[in-house]
């Protein structure tokens, strides 16, 4: 009899034990309601749902700069070096610079005389077709100037000086007229920029060709006139001639 208590006793004890541990185990930690609270109801004729509330984004914190170092009242040895340093360079560069320059400009012009006068030499040469050559012509209008000089060597000085120059210009004209030509249309383009030049040489030209065909005028009439006279004195020998025999 005293023994089966005993066994109800022992067996009771871990079906108790099972029994809390499965109630703590499925004890509910929230409250249910059997309806949702007032405020979170949702109406059921609205066509949008509710608005829910942005939550405010996070402002970055503003960090104020440092407050600029106050210059220092007086320039460092190293700061004057500098400024010292940087002006010298700056005149150097400068006048090397307008240096440069000036040689560049008077380059181009020396390399602009050299062409202008290789052109007008090479404008100034006879046209192969023309049948002039330079060389045999130029040394004999030479040789007449030469002459012309010594014709005239016991003479004045104005007829010292004349002599020349018009020997060799009409030894020239007649063998090389047309390198003359070419010579005197550059020379009567240079006498163009100054007028009073280019009207004396038109009047000075005017009065050699006025001079010049009057010359040929006389010396023609003067032909003429010799001529007769030949004419007369033959017929007279004649007549003589023919009366003596």
């Amino acid at each position: 009899m005293s023994f089966r208590p005993m066994l109800n006793q022992r067996a009771v004890a871990p079906l108790a034990a099972t029994l809390l541990a499965g109630g703590v185990a499925f004890y509910p930690r929230r409250t249910a309601f059997a309806e949702e609270p007032q405020d979170m109801r949702k109406p059921i004729y609205d066509d949008y749902p509710s608005a829910i509330p942005e939550t405010p984004k996070p402002v970055a914190p503003v960090i104020s700069a440092p407050a600029s170092q106050s210059p220092s009242s007086s320039p460092t040895p190293t700061d004057i070096l500098t400024a010292q340093v940087r002006q010298a360079r700056l005149f150097i560069y400068s006048h090397s610079l307008a240096a440069e320059n000036c040689f560049n400009d008077w380059l181009s012009r020396a390399l602009h005389i050299e062409n202008a006068f290789t052109n007008t030499m090479a404008s100034l040469a006879p046209s192969p077709e023309s049948g002039e050559r330079l060389m045999p012509d130029g040394v004999y209008v030479i040789v007449s100037a030469m002459a012309g000089s010594i014709v005239s060597r016991n003479r004045g000085i104005f007829l010292r000086t004349l002599s020349p120059l018009a020997f060799g210009t009409v030894a020239a004209w007649s063998l090389l007229p047309v390198t003359m030509r070419n010579i005197s249309d550059l020379a009567w383009e240079y006498e163009k920029k100054v007028p009073a030049v280019a009207e004396n040489h038109l009047l000075l030209r005017e009065r050699a060709e006025h001079i010049w065909t009057t010359g040929v005028a006389h010396s023609a009439m003067t032909r003429a006139m010799m001529e007769d006279k030949i004419g007369d004195i033959r017929k007279k020998l004649e007549e003589v001639v023919s009366k003596g025999h």
